[in-house]
């Protein structure tokens, strides 16, 4: 069954039938096939809704780079950011401090416990991100989305000395793997804590 399965994959792939994400309509469509299908089967219930008709059209990707990017920012329990136009936003990805200008190439990036720069004239607003992904559209639209997050102004030093601290003694005492994992955790947070409000 398996090797029909992929037999027919590939025929199907050599002979174009699937299109590139790239070459799919900006509106949804429907399948009307189906639909004349289930109203023969079912004519008295309304067919059933798809995940294809709850999304909005793809936004159309600009002729001419914009002047501003758009970011969105958002944490589980708040919006930072919704459709602020900024200059410059600056990522603390895994793979390294991403630059995000208007006309990025489309991204997705994981990011890491550091400092999120909201660049906006001269003005640089800063927030403790402790992680979570960015999604950076062919649009000049960011959304980043971190699990917590707080501005850099209202991080107390003392606290953040005092719980590095107290994660590096439980890393030297651990004696389970969970207890050496949690302790790695806290130490990597609070030592990134620590570099953002050195640096």
């Amino acid at each position: 069954m398996f090797r029909q399965a992929s037999r027919l994959l590939a025929q199907t792939l050599r002979a174009g039938v699937r299109p590139f994400s790239s070459d799919l309509p900006a509106a949804p469509t429907s399948d009307s096939a189906f639909i004349e299908s289930w109203k023969k089967v079912i004519p008295n219930i309304e067919p059933p809704k798809t995940p294809s008709n709850f999304l909005r059209p793809r936004p159309a990707t600009p002729t001419s780079i914009p002047s501003k990017i758009t970011v969105n920012f958002v944490l589980p329990y708040a919006s930072e950011l919704s459709a602020k136009e900024v200059d410059m936003v600056i990522i603390p990805a895994t793979t390294g401090q991403m630059g995000v200008l208007p006309g990025h190439v489309p991204t997705i990036s994981e990011l890491k416990p550091g400092i999120l720069s909201v660049h906006e004239g001269n003005d640089v607003t800063k927030y403790f991100l402790s992680s979570g992904f960015a999604f950076i559209h062919a649009n000049s639209v960011a959304d980043i989305i971190a699990v917590e997050a707080v501005r850099i102004d209202h991080i107390d030093p003392s606290l953040v000395q005092k719980g590095l601290a107290e994660f590096t003694q439980k890393l030297s005492s651990a004696t389970t793997e969970l207890e050496k994992a949690e302790a790695q955790i806290g130490v990597e947070v609070h030592s990134a804590l620590n570099s953002a409000l050195s640096g």
